[in-house]
């Protein structure tokens, strides 16, 4: 199918030649939607009508409170997934299609309302912190969004980012793309690069050449920002935005560090100097690329799971859950002991 943007002269003769139709936007694509407002609540409205769909045959049926909690976390949560993979969900998308997935949780044999019994905050809550593990669409979709800034600073040759780097131009020595302000760009990104600073936060450098990452600001040797580790030193630094790369002297012996300071060191900064050398001592410049690590992740991938922990790593409490969540108590009990622990506070939510 062909979709022409604005008008195209000619676009019928062409996909005549080619073998297709003509279609116009907004239209569908792979599942996604295609030219309409990526900000708009309209655009979800397909994942609504499927969530209210399952529901639909699901209320007819008499299901445990486990059996519903199997069901929001193996369809029910899964559905927006696709979509919220590449959109910012709106945050009143967001509340309804929570307020589904409560409602069906809570409700009667029929479908019927009932009261609800613990705050939603609290059951989406990892189990460790008195919840039942579900998740805030917000967190997730921030998550998912944020993937891409790390699959940018990731990849090499993949397309799509040549697209991007041809589209904004590059910074930060191209681990990122310029920003898209005001009507520059397209709103899709835009939307991804309001993920970078949470990001970022959370991806050390691994050195390779050292050419790509600069010696003290950015965050390489461990978790450390040597600049904020070492601030006398770096107000003496000759170039504060060189690169590892020029801070490595392969004149030394085998390769060794050349802090390459404005003046020569006083008697009382030789502390400092050594214990910037034994931070250094265990890094060296290879002939590898430098690239990115998840400081959380296994290996230093990124892993969606791990990225919304760290989003929502603030909410909960500490919870004897080793003696609650046991294999052979039934969920009812467990629904049970979570309100008796939790208390009037956490309920009705």
């Amino acid at each position: 199918m062909v979709i022409p943007v604005g008008d195209v002269e000619g676009v019928l003769e062409m996909a005549a030649e080619i073998g297709c139709r003509v279609g116009q936007l907004p239209t569908v694509y792979l599942g996604l939607p295609l030219g309409a407002p990526n900000r708009a609540s309209s655009v979800w409205d397909g994942v609504e009508e499927k969530m209210r769909r399952r529901l639909a045959l699901w209320k007819r049926q008499f299901l445990s409170k486990g059996g519903r909690i199997t069901l929001i976390k193996s369809t029910l949560a899964s559905i927006p997934l696709y979509q919220m993979s590449l959109f910012r969900m709106p945050k009143s998308v967001a509340r309804r299609l929570e307020k589904l997935q409560r409602n069906f949780l809570w409700g009667g044999a029929n479908g019927g309302n009932k009261a609800h019994l613990v705050k939603w905050e609290v059951v989406c809550a990892d189990k460790e912190k008195g919840g039942l593990g579900l998740r805030k669409l917000v967190w997730l979709n921030k998550a998912l969004l944020g993937k891409w800034i790390w699959r940018f600073a990731r990849t090499k040759e993949e397309l799509w980012k040549k697209v991007l780097e041809a589209k904004y131009g590059q910074e930060e020595l191209g681990w990122r793309t310029r920003k898209a302000n005001g009507v520059f760009g397209v709103g899709v990104w835009k939307e991804i690069l309001k993920e970078s600073a949470w990001c970022w936060e959370n991806m050390v450098f691994k050195v390779g050449k050292g050419n790509k990452i600069r010696f003290w600001i950015d965050p390489w040797c461990g978790n450390n920002v040597l600049s904020q580790g070492f601030p006398d030193l770096f107000s003496m630094a000759a170039q504060r935005n060189a690169t590892v790369e020029e801070y490595w002297d392969q004149n030394l012996g085998q390769g060794g560090w050349n802090l390459r300071l404005l003046r020569d060191f006083n008697d009382w900064e030789l502390g400092l100097v050594g214990n910037l050398l034994v931070e250094l001592r265990n890094y060296r410049v290879t002939v590898e690329e430098d690239s990115v690590l998840w400081k959380e992740g296994e290996d230093g991938l990124f892993k969606v799971k791990k990225a919304y922990k760290v989003l929502a790593n603030a909410v909960g409490a500490d919870f004897p859950h080793s003696n609650v969540w046991v294999d052979k108590v039934p969920t009812k009990i467990v629904f049970f002991c979570l309100g008796s622990y939790l208390g009037e506070g956490s309920y009705f939510g």
